[in-house]
């Protein structure tokens, strides 16, 4: 996490939760991995438009606030596995409401 402590108001907790899943590419990581584990190739092939260096960056980040898992495997070449961890699957609700609600309002 970014930010152990937060100047709370009534905004805070949304404030807490946009640090740590805000961003162009953390919602579309998490949606992904809600599916399935994914290794770092398959996620670059499903989400279009993303680079290495930012998919890794938001990895990074998701595994560092422990919303995601990263189990290497040791082997050649190496193989990498992402998936949620229990907080992870704790947005999952949250992330339904969002798919929904794009949905909804945009037609999609």
């Amino acid at each position: 996490m970014r930010h152990n402590t937060y100047k709370c108001n009534n905004g805070c907790p949304v404030e807490a939760t946009l640090e740590i899943i805000g961003g162009k590419w953390k919602g579309v990581i998490l949606y992904h991995l809600m599916e399935r584990t994914y290794r770092f190739g398959e996620l670059k092939r499903v989400m279009e438009g993303v680079t290495q260096r930012m998919l890794t960056k938001q990895l990074r980040e998701l595994e560092a606030d422990g919303i995601i898992n990263r189990k290497v495997y040791a082997q050649v070449p190496p193989k990498v596995e992402y998936s949620l961890t229990d907080v992870g699957e704790s947005l999952r609700d949250v992330m339904m409401m969002m798919r929904d609600w794009g949905r909804n309002h945009f037609g999609l």
